[in-house]
């Protein structure tokens, strides 16, 4: 199945659209720059927003939903809210079609303008402000911890499978509390959920650290993100986490009366991961044999595949699989099995393979005879004939280590491409080898803006384990007190 695959050496850009294509995630659809998520992509998908939907509601937060459509005034209420989504927004103008007298076809009706144009939700800070005002009076309604899983529209002119698309699915978090301090606890507890979720299941080491100002989210005082490296050396944006300080609240006029009955202003957060965690996902562990997923986010975690020669030994092999599978499912463990005769047993090795499940386990007849299996591991693909005995047993534990071991991987992978760098020269030549680089900056959007115009790199973010350190910008040479992260992205 992935004799003629592409290399990612060859063409890393051309590797990934073929992976995501043939391991059956997603396709183009037939409207430009969205995609179809197919079964087995939106079953990863379902799988990582069964976890983090438990994780937000064991923080106490209710899932809600909010209008997809958002009048077109409320977006200019928060100046650097529509600055920053003026260009991505889709418009609805007209409510109606009609046909046309010849019978060609059908045509906007030109009566059917709406009063006011509504937005297709690029993201639902404001309809949701514009809602809270209504559920807000007291000190004693907040906080309000809501999260929806939805789709958005940001009208993108390039387009990529789950990294950038003009509609994908994520979910947002927006919570009003009655403090500063509460809010900003909340956008950093937020952020460190992401972090976990982004280490623990999908097992891609992040960096966590605050934006700068011009890398900020549009209506926000700070951002806090989580940044990974990708295995062609580009950093993903893994998931923001928003503090709005009171800038919605006093653009949709949202106050309570506090404890000592004066009005505030409420203050605010959002927070959200998307779709595009399964590019993530995808360029972090996979190889030039298709997917490698991990095994607590796999849709299949095992495969099993029979060898047989006629129906008696097909029989024979089901008889002894059955308990095999009913005692893995027993222990939460995802299993197919497959018995389909119209496929032979190499193809279904390729298939599952490529597909990324963690384990395959064969049987045959002679193993049947022997007491044995031949156990495969897809991220190393390992071999081994163990007993059938004690195989469940082993198959939980070994899932534990690829788990373990393809976070491990990459977490070298990201250190051995993680470097200091202190001079302007030294940075556009490291920058053309990719990865991370830790530089001083003299902290203004200029030198950003400069450094970007002419190598592309950006700063993904000011590090929280960047200690303090004085130095000199690498491209101005004015004063530094610490070195922030600098990287290509997508």
């Amino acid at each position: 199945m992935a004799k003629d695959f592409v290399k990612r050496s060859e063409n890393y850009s051309e590797w990934y659209n073929e992976l995501v294509s043939r391991a059956g995630l997603a396709e183009n659809s037939a409207v430009r720059g969205c995609m179809v998520i197919k079964p087995y992509g939106y079953a990863l998908w379902e799988k990582m927003q069964h976890q983090l939907d438990q994780m937000f509601k064991d923080t106490g937060h209710q899932n809600a939903y909010f209008p997809l459509f958002i009048p077109k005034s409320f977006l200019s209420r928060e100046a650097d809210h529509v600055e920053g989504f003026a260009k991505e927004c889709a418009v609805v103008t007209h409510y109606r079609l009609k046909t046309n007298p010849d019978g060609s076809g059908v045509v906007v009706d030109p009566e059917a303008r709406l009063e006011e144009e509504l937005i297709v939700r690029p993201t639902s800070e404001t309809i949701i402000w514009s809602t809270y005002k209504n559920w807000v009076k007291s000190y004693r309604d907040l906080p309000i911890l809501c999260n929806q899983w939805a789709n958005v529209v940001r009208w993108e002119m390039r387009t990529r499978m789950f990294l950038r698309t003009a509609e994908f699915l994520w979910q947002e978090g927006h919570t009003a509390h009655a403090t500063r301090e509460e809010a900003e606890i909340e956008t950093k507890r937020m952020q460190e959920v992401y972090a976990t979720f982004a280490e623990q299941w999908m097992a891609m080491p992040v960096v966590r650290g605050v934006k700068s100002a011009n890398e900020r989210f549009a209506g926000a005082v700070d951002t806090y993100s989580i940044e990974a490296m990708m295995q062609d050396g580009k950093a993903l944006q893994a998931g923001t986490s928003h503090f709005l300080g009171q800038n919605f609240a006093k653009a949709f006029g949202v106050q309570f009366l506090n404890k000592e009955n004066q009005l505030e202003y409420v203050w605010a957060t959002s927070w959200g991961v998307s779709t595009r965690l399964i590019g993530a996902l995808i360029m972090t562990h996979s190889d030039d044999n298709g997917l490698v997923l991990p095994p607590r986010l796999a849709p299949i975690q095992v495969a099993i595949v029979p060898i047989a020669k006629n129906e008696e030994q097909m029989n024979h092999i089901n008889a002894k699989v059955e308990p095999i599978i009913n005692e893995l499912k027993a222990r939460g463990i995802s299993v197919t099995y497959d018995n389909r005769p119209e496929y032979k047993p190499g193809w279904k090795f390729n298939e599952y393979e490529f597909k990324g499940v963690p384990v395959r386990l064969a049987i045959g007849q002679r193993d049947i005879e022997n007491g044995t299996c031949e156990v495969c591991r897809r991220d190393t693909l390992d071999k081994a004939t163990l007993p059938i005995e004690g195989i469940v047993n082993h198959i939980v534990q070994l899932l534990d280590d690829i788990q373990n071991a393809l976070f491990r991987r990459a977490d070298e992978f990201r250190r051995q491409n993680t470097r200091k760098v202190d001079t302007w020269e030294q940075f556009t030549e490291e920058i053309e080898k990719g990865g991370f680089l830790l530089c001083h900056w003299d902290g203004t959007t200029e030198t950003e803006e400069k450094i970007k115009e002419l190598t592309k790199a950006t700063i993904r973010c000011i590090p929280f384990d960047s200690a303090p350190e004085e130095g000199k910008c690498i491209l101005t040479g004015r004063p530094s007190k610490q070195r922030v992260l600098f990287a290509r992205a997508y």
